[in-house]
């Protein structure tokens, strides 16, 4: 779907994401001059507001999630928004809101709700007009807990919304640096004949937060790290990373070429797999609690997952993907590393070769470092002295001028514009789910229970064990 909507209704509007990401992208793309001028936003939710309130409400969130550099005339974005209280259990207020969208309009509708909420916000919507061929949804996770949950969401709102108008977000496909995992291998010849099982010996992604539950408590512990993390943002790295280079660059091909190597997943073999939930300790500088005291019961939900996983076709044949994700970790990081095969013969007698290493960071530091050798400056009696040095290609330094921009703005921009490549298709949030299944099936087999590890370390002992078996070691 390419028509470009000239309405874009915010389920959710006054909640913790619309404050905090929505509204400011919103405001930051109208400042840059990249939104429609034409572009009406509608708010709705529980709360009843007036259009006014509501602008009152948005500017409040603006000066505070904002910079100011950003911001731009505020009154003229603010005068963009308007508002509809809506209780999207009661069939009969969607009249208001079809109204106050009005007729023959090109709609985009981001539903940011509880996913029980969608059926009946689906159903409110197809009733009153609101579903038709000149409206596009996207849908914000979680999209299930399972796979069974996963299609009767997908189910649901296919029931109105044909695929080519469903627009699942994950917002990790939003970061400038993942963006570029495209543009680092298919713009550029040295890359490409590279990126294979013959010369990478393994690839890392870690994702690792500092904070605990802040106000997520009830979702998190019903979720739990694999499910919060590894199902959606750490699949959507791998399947980028791993993908075979698509015809072209557009929603079709990428998303064609990544639910391949989500199908090629194999499944996690017992010892493949390590939990972890994190105890009390001192995490950036702060004596913290642990996950059962923040809780305020005991729980066997994993705040930390390690996983070993391959792909089964012919480019990563014998190449592990080792990932890790936690919460109270050492610090706030996500990146993935690279690690290349040692070289087949050394030409240099004495001197210790490393293998090369690239660690593609994506936050908080946006930047590409590639680790090579480079002869020590001066004169030896015998020999050459080697050193390991990085090449930095540094985000910031290389597009000076350029704004770090929230990872919102380009997938809000693209709901507008009608353009699905950096969402998420139904086959691959289902092949994404058959694979975490499969996890949790052997976990319960196994009787896996998390293994303890003290806030502010790196996780449980035996997440260091998986991956030093094979004679590697975390990049920390």
């Amino acid at each position: 779907m390419t028509v470009r909507a000239d309405t874009l209704v915010l389920f959710g509007a006054t909640g913790d994401l619309s404050q905090r990401m929505l509204l400011p992208s919103l405001a930051a793309l109208h400042a840059d001059g990249l939104l429609p001028e034409d572009l009406n936003i509608v708010g709705t939710a529980r709360s009843d507001m007036s259009d006014i309130e509501f602008r009152n409400f948005a500017r409040a969130a603006l000066e505070k999630h904002l910079p100011a550099e950003r911001r731009g005339p505020l009154a003229d974005f603010l005068n963009c928004l308007h508002y509809q209280p809506l209780d999207v259990t009661t069939p009969e207020n969607y009249a208001d809101l079809a109204e106050k969208v009005g007729k023959d309009r090109q709609v985009a509708i981001f539903l940011s709700t509880a996913p029980s909420l969608f059926k009946p916000t689906i159903e409110g919507l197809a009733a009153h007009g609101l579903a038709g061929e000149n409206t596009r949804i996207c849908l914000e996770k979680p999209l299930g807990t399972d796979l069974a949950t996963s299609r009767e969401i997908n189910d649901a709102v296919a029931s109105a919304f044909s695929e080519d108008r469903i627009f699942r977000i994950d917002h990790y496909l939003g970061k400038e640096t993942v963006q570029n995992l495209i543009a680092l291998r298919f713009a550029n010849i040295l890359f490409e004949p590279l990126w294979n099982a013959r010369l990478i010996e393994h690839v890392q992604i870690t994702v690792a937060e500092t904070v605990g539950l802040e106000s997520r408590v009830d979702f998190y512990d019903d979720a739990g790290a694999l499910r919060d993390m590894v199902q959606n943002h750490m699949l959507q790295l791998l399947a980028l990373f791993a993908m075979e280079p698509p015809t072209h660059f557009d929603a079709s091909a990428v998303r064609d070429e990544k639910v391949k190597v989500l199908r090629a997943l194999r499944k996690i073999s017992p010892g493949e797999s390590v939990t972890g939930q994190y105890r009390g300790g001192a995490s950036v500088g702060e004596i913290v609690p642990g996950y059962d005291e923040e809780l305020g019961r005991d729980s066997d939900t994993e705040t930390f997952v390690a996983l070993k996983a391959h792909i089964d076709n012919w480019r990563w044949h014998g190449t592990p993907f080792y990932l890790r994700t936690g919460k109270r970790m050492q610090r706030r990081v996500t990146e993935i590393v690279v690690q290349f095969r040692e070289i087949p013969h050394s030409i240099f007698p004495g001197a210790k070769v490393k293998s090369n290493r690239m660690v593609i960071g994506i936050q908080p530091e946006e930047n590409i470092t590639l680790s090579v050798m480079a002869k020590v400056p001066g004169i030896e009696q015998e020999g050459i002295a080697l050193r390991e040095v990085p090449l930095n290609i540094a985000m910031p330094d290389a597009f000076s001028g350029k704004e770090k921009r929230i990872a919102y703005e380009r997938l809000l921009l693209d709901l507008v514009k009608g353009d699905q490549t950096l969402f998420v298709r139904r086959d691959e949030v289902e092949a994404q789910w058959s694979w975490i299944d499969s996890i949790r099936q052997t976990w319960a087999e196994e009787d896996l229970k998390p293994k303890t590890y003290g806030a502010g370390s790196w996780g449980p002992s035996a997440a260091i064990a998986l991956i030093e078996r094979d004679g590697s070691s975390w990049h920390e």
